[in-house]
Formats: structure tokens, C-alpha cells, sequence
């Protein structure tokens, strides 16, 4: 069951103090138990999103777009956004900055995809200030994960990859083998081309790379034509300018989250994961379920990364379980 579409009763910029400016928006209860809405990407932000799945009565709803995306700005679809001021740690800084501004003491994360990996990053940084987990769609960001991403799965749709690598200039780029070297290197020259003054050298690399996007994505039951594609042009610059410097520079982690899950040890954590999920195959979330005590993983037989209904219906039993577990109501 989808809950009816609601209007945020409460929006605003919040200031990071480095010129940046985070909109951060609230719905549902506000004597509700808070719940931080961690978008995926990084980049994609939360334009034209409305919560559905979360029972407004008894949930207050915090949605953010993180740097430099959705309508906080500067906006990285303007070459002069400086992406030095946006890392995981400045991420982490802003939502932490975004609790104290709300009087929150703790909040449930609820991420997906890239969201997954910055709100472990977070709990791990600040695990007192968490309720509760649920994420959905799970990455890590190792660099394992990004080179089967962003090459290894190449060896699904060899064509599309093709052109994604032949578009970078790395013609040394081939499908993996074990003695090849990592992906960074394709990465990095995305990144570059991301920078590159003439506008149209960053238009064409934004629409290479969410190709190859929808590629990955292509075989799902969810995966629409397109669906990384149809998106306004700023926002598809944004989106690839922000993956790519993240990616290039390994997210700024250095893979330490699924090693460092123990961190997470006493906060209730539920993993739901598609089988499907070609893009990201279930490993991780299997291997950081391991690893974080007291963790649930669901996987959900008929799913990719773009979910399914069984997946939606996962999501909100999770929430319900969560809701009784935080509250301790039966």
C-alpha cells in the first residue's frame, strides 16, 4: 500500500558555511520519528520526489539534496561548482549540520544505492546518532564494486561498453583480466572530460555515460528505455560531473566500510537486495551482512537495482518492523 502524496510542511537552504547551500525539506508528523531520506547517485538528488511509502502519522520525513544537486548550489552542472568542497566527509558534515539545525537526536537512515554507501559512512562516524538502518539497493563503493560497474559487467553488453571506454580515450582499457590494471584510470578521464571548459566536451561525456547507465540497467523488469537518459540537461551534467569525481577518487573511503561494519553494532540494520541486480551484485550486501552484528539481509528473488513490487512491499514491512523496533510498540 502507497500512502497518499503529501506537500513538505517545512523547506530551506541550509548554510554549509564554505559557500555551499544544502535544501533539505520535511514532511509527515513533526513529533514523528525522524527519518533521514538519503537520495542515490551520488547526484541524482530528490527533484519531483514525494514519500509514498512511510505513514506520515507516525514518521517525520527529512529529505535532502546532497551538494551540488537537486536544488542546493551551487550546481555542479555550472563549471565554476567547485567539486573540492565536495567529498564524503563534507556529505557526512552536512548531514550532521542538518540534525543539529533540526533538534533531531537520532534519526532513521533509509538509503539506496550510493545512499547506502554515505549513510554507512555516517553511522560508522556517528553511530550514537542513529536509530535505525534501511538500505536498499546496497553498495559499498569499493573499488571492486566500481570496476565491475563501470567495466566488468561489460561483458554482458560489450558493445555499449565499448563505446563508453572508446569515448574516454582509453583504448588500454579492456574487459578485466587478472592482470590488468584497476579502473581508475577510465574514471579519472571522465572526470576530466567533466571539467573540460567547452561545454560541449562535457555534454557529449554526460550522455556516454548515462548510455552506459541505462545498459546496466537495461535487462530489469523496472529498468525503463532510458531512465538515466530522461532527465533535464542540468541535472544529467550534475549527475556524471558528481559520479565521476567520486568514483575517480575511489568516493573518498578507501573501501573501509564493509571491513569497519562491526562500528554499526547495536543499531538495527535491515539490507534489502535484488538477486537481479547485475550492476551490483548481491556480494556486498551478503558480505556486510556478515559483517554488521545484529544486521537483517532480504533479497528479493525477483529484483534488480531498480526494484520490483516485492521489493516496495520489502521496504515498507522493513519500515513497519524498524517503527515497532525504535518506538517499542507492538
Amino acid at each position: 500500500m502507497a500512502f497518499p502524496p503529501i506537500e513538505p510542511y517545512e523547506t530551506d537552504l541550509l548554510d554549509t558555511g564554505d559557500g555551499n547551500l544544502v535544501y533539505w525539506e520535511t514532511y509527515g508528523s513533526r513529533d514523528g520519528v525522524p527519518v533521514l531520506m538519503v537520495h542515490g547517485g551520488p547526484g541524482s538528488g530528490f527533484v519531483g520526489w514525494r514519500p509514498r511509502s512511510l505513514d506520515p502519522q507516525r514518521y517525520r520525513i527529512i529529505v535532502f539534496d546532497q551538494r551540488n544537486c537537486g536544488r542546493s548550489t551551487p550546481h555542479a552542472s555550472d563549471p565554476a561548482a567547485d567539486m573540492s568542497l565536495n567529498t564524503t566527509q563534507h556529505l557526512i558534515a552536512d548531514m550532521e549540520q542538518l540534525r543539529e539545525h533540526l533538534g533531531v537526536d537520532q534519526w532513521l537512515l533509509r538509503g539506496s544505492s550510493w545512499g547506502v554507501t554515505l549513510s554507512l559512512a555516517y553511522a560508522q562516524r556517528y553511530p550514537e546518532r542513529v536509530s535505525g538502518m534501511i538500505m536498499v539497493s546496497v553498495t559499498s563503493d569499493r573499488r571492486s564494486e566500481l570496476d565491475w560497474l563501470y567495466r566488468g559487467v561489460g561483458r554482458f553488453f560489450p558493445e555499449a561498453w565499448a563505446r563508453f571506454r572508446d569515448h574516454a580515450g582509453a583504448d588500454s582499457f579492456r574487459l578485466p583480466t587478472d592482470t590488468e590494471p584497476p579502473i581508475e584510470g577510465l574514471l579519472m578521464a571522465y572526470s576530466k572530460l567533466m571539467e573540460d571548459p567547452d561545454p560541449d566536451v562535457r555534454a557529449r561525456a554526460a550522455t556516454e555515460w548515462l548510455a552506459w547507465e541505462d545498459a546496466v540497467i537495461s535487462q530489469e523488469s523496472n529498468g525503463s528505455p532510458g531512465a538515466y537518459s530522461d532527465r533535464p540537461d542540468d541535472a544529467k551534467l550534475a549527475f556524471v560531473r558528481i559520479c565521476a569525481h567520486y568514483f575517480a577518487n575511489d568516493c573518498f573511503l578507501d573501501g573501509v566500510l564493509v571491513r569497519d561494519a562491526g562500528r554499526l553494532a547495536g543499531i538495527p540494520g535491515t539490507l534489502i537486495h535484488g538477486r537481479n541486480d547485475l550492476g551490483s551484485p548481491a556480494i556486498t550486501a551478503w558480505e556486510l551482512a556478515r559483517a554488521w552484528p545484529g544486521s537483517e539481509l532480504v533479497i528479493i528473488e525477483d529484483s534488480g537495482h531498480t526494484g520490483s513490487t516485492a521489493m516496495a512491499e520489502a521496504r515498507r514491512a522493513a519500515s513497519d518492523r524498524m517503527l515497532a523496533a525504535i518506538t517499542g510498540a507492538s
